[in-house]
């Protein structure tokens, strides 16, 4: 798996809260919830976000709630995937159920600027700085955790391989 996009940086401890704000949780629709991703930590992150961008953050990304909210935002707002130096555990969880790529390291996430282009080697745990022309090392996503991002996530992973409609 092959990820390439522009990085937006965050700092440290961000929450589910700031993902997708508690206000937005009355609705389901991914759509929807795109529109406000990361709307409490930048209010004008959702309009410039593209396809394929990569959000790049410190320490304890995705802490707060169990909300599964907060990864359907970030992937439905376009981003392929979320590097950071560690993650809370329900979100690091989370991400992988819906399809969502994210990779711990604390180098990347300390040497990478805003507006930087990544590319993501997943299966050989490499991610570059094109703009830097720097390599980082990280431990690679293993084959069935890409083959529920490659699926889309874990419900449509299981479609798939029990042939479910």
């Amino acid at each position: 798996m092959q990820i390439k996009g522009k990085a937006w940086k965050f700092g440290d401890d961000i929450d589910t809260d700031a993902i997708i704000p508690a206000r937005y949780l009355n609705t389901s629709d991914p759509y929807e919830l795109a529109k406000h991703c990361m709307e409490d930590a930048d209010k004008t992150f959702a309009s410039k976000v593209k396809k394929g961008d990569i959000i790049v953050a410190g320490k304890n990304f995705g802490c707060g709630s169990s909300r599964e909210h907060a990864p359907v935002a970030i992937k439905y707002a376009g981003v392929s995937c979320v590097i950071a130096k560690d993650f809370a555990r329900i979100f690091f969880r989370n991400a992988f159920n819906i399809g969502l790529p994210i990779f711990e390291s604390e180098e990347a996430s300390k040497k990478i600027d805003e507006g930087d282009e990544i590319e993501i080697l997943a299966d050989k745990g490499i991610i570059k700085n094109l703009t830097k022309s720097q390599e980082y090392i990280v431990k690679p996503i293993p084959p069935f955790m890409q083959e529920l991002v490659a699926a889309g996530g874990l419900i449509n992973y299981a479609k798939q391989k029990f042939k479910i409609k």
